[in-house]
């Protein structure tokens, strides 16, 4: 046996827990926050986790010889702390789909958990499914042939787990979605519950009587894999571990809602339980989120590759605290909390070792756009009040789809990147209307809009 072999075989970490959860959207994020969280729950043993990937097989390739294992590297400013991670159970290709509707047709498991971007929930301009689609339109068609058919979509995955557990009798369901989206359990219930009336409307009030779903706020950053990272754990560890994950010291998880089959005691490795989600939801998503994307944009198109650089730049800093003055005083917290909670921001952007890069976070702006930015916007335009910040975020988003700093990568690319060619005057009015009609009828918001794409162009706003 290899000495340097991580795995449970070669007496790393502890035994498999029974699959109790199912989880959507193996990867970074979701080892570094909910499988953490519940490695760290005093029931651990009780509960183990199996994650499925969108489709790709890399992921699983790796974890599977490691029998799930894996390092967490805690990147704090003064040095790394490494944990190995014992709750992912079972490791599957999204392509495996007999094994998802097996599980979720087992009443062993009690609860399934999503992170899969904003864009993975395929909702349309009012909210609901976008069955126009093509991929919705070919799952639709998938699943009325049979509920047993393959399909792609996180919403189709997820009702053909729910007709499953209908067939097996299995019981209560409890679907936690944990994406950065306000809201994010009735957004997922609604995308699922509009798959079921276009496939088998029956299905509707089954989930009616045997799905719950929780509301949640997650935060912490997770910056994408690093092939450093590999060399860094085998250092320090003395194993080999294809499949380290980095993250950040700081993590938070609010939980709003029931879990009638049970669940781990998440509470008691730090989770927050509570009946009024939104002010974690709003705080977090309005000034963590919208500060992130000001710098995705803003920053890249001022040469910085990660947030550390861009939040050491002065400029940026006065750009990120001008939005924090707009977003502020729409949140229902105390002053001096939300100065302490921007203060503590400040000090996890500048984490130098956590190297969180802007491109990535300027993915899908179409979808990030409108939870992050919008509500503010909307509040202070109501108000006669024209914000700041909020004009330059969507400013540097036109400059990005224009091919300013960070490259383009977005589920409506092919909408979103047309509609910012062409002159400005014309470009600017499309591209916000892409967001929200009104924004683009908004004739003093397009203007200073404009005005600050022409100042990044042509020197990129001081």
């Amino acid at each position: 046996m290899n000495d340097h072999e991580l795995s449970r075989r070669a007496g790393v970490g502890r035994v498999a827990a029974p699959v109790r959860l199912v989880h959507l959207g193996l990867g970074n994020f979701f080892r570094a926050h909910q499988a953490w969280y519940t490695e760290h729950a005093p029931d651990a043993p009780e509960w183990g986790i199996a994650a499925f990937t969108g489709r790709s097989r890399r992921l699983p390739e790796l974890l599977d010889p490691q029998d799930g294992l894996y390092t967490l590297v805690t990147r704090a400013a003064d040095g790394d702390r490494f944990e190995v991670i014992g709750s992912l159970s079972r490791a599957c290709p999204g392509v495996d789909h007999d094994s998802w509707l097996r599980l979720l047709g087992s009443p062993e498991v009690v609860a399934v958990t999503v992170t899969v971007t904003e864009a993975g929930y395929f909702r349309g301009p009012d909210g609901g499914l976008d069955r126009d689609r093509p991929e919705v339109r070919d799952d639709v068609a998938a699943l009325r042939r049979d509920l047993t058919a393959s399909v792609q979509t996180a919403p189709a995955r997820l009702l053909a787990g729910i007709a499953a557990r209908r067939r097996a009798d299995a019981g209560p369901l409890t679907l936690v979605p944990c994406d950065n989206l306000a809201g994010n359990g009735q957004i997922a219930a609604r995308v699922v519950r509009d798959v079921a009336e276009l496939v088998d409307p029956g299905l509707i009030d089954w989930m009616s009587d045997h799905v719950s779903t929780v509301t949640t706020e997650v935060d912490r950053i997770t910056p994408r894999a690093d092939p450093h990272d590999l060399r860094v754990v085998a250092e320090a560890t003395g194993r080999d571990d294809r499949a380290p994950v980095a993250t950040e010291p700081f993590s938070e998880w609010v939980l709003s809602g029931s879990f009638p089959g049970g669940r781990p005691r998440w509470e008691e490795a730090g989770a927050t339980f509570t009946a009024d989600i939104t002010p974690y939801e709003h705080r977090k998503l309005w000034l963590l989120n919208g500060a992130h994307s000001l710098l995705a944009y803003a920053g890249s198109i001022r040469g910085h590759t990660t947030v550390a650089e861009a939040i050491g730049d002065d400029t940026c800093r006065r750009w990120v605290r001008q939005w924090w003055s707009d977003a502020s005083p729409h949140l229902d917290q105390p002053a001096a909390d939300i100065q302490a909670y921007c203060d503590a921001l400040v000090e996890r952007f500048a984490n130098p070792r956590m190297h969180h890069r802007l491109e990535q976070i300027a993915a899908d702006g179409s979808q990030k756009l409108a939870e992050r930015i919008l509500p503010v916007l909307r509040a202070q335009r109501s108000a006669g009040r024209m914000p700041r910040g909020a004009v330059l975020v969507l400013a540097a988003w036109v400059c990005h789809l224009r091919g300013q700093g960070a490259p383009v990568h977005d589920a409506r690319a092919d909408e979103v990147v047309p509609r910012a060619s062409g002159p400005l005057r014309d470009a600017v009015p499309r591209v916000l209307a892409s967001l929200d009609r009104a924004l683009g009828d908004d004739d003093a918001l397009v203007a200073a809009v404009l005005a600050d794409v022409d100042r990044f162009q042509r020197q990129g706003v001081r």
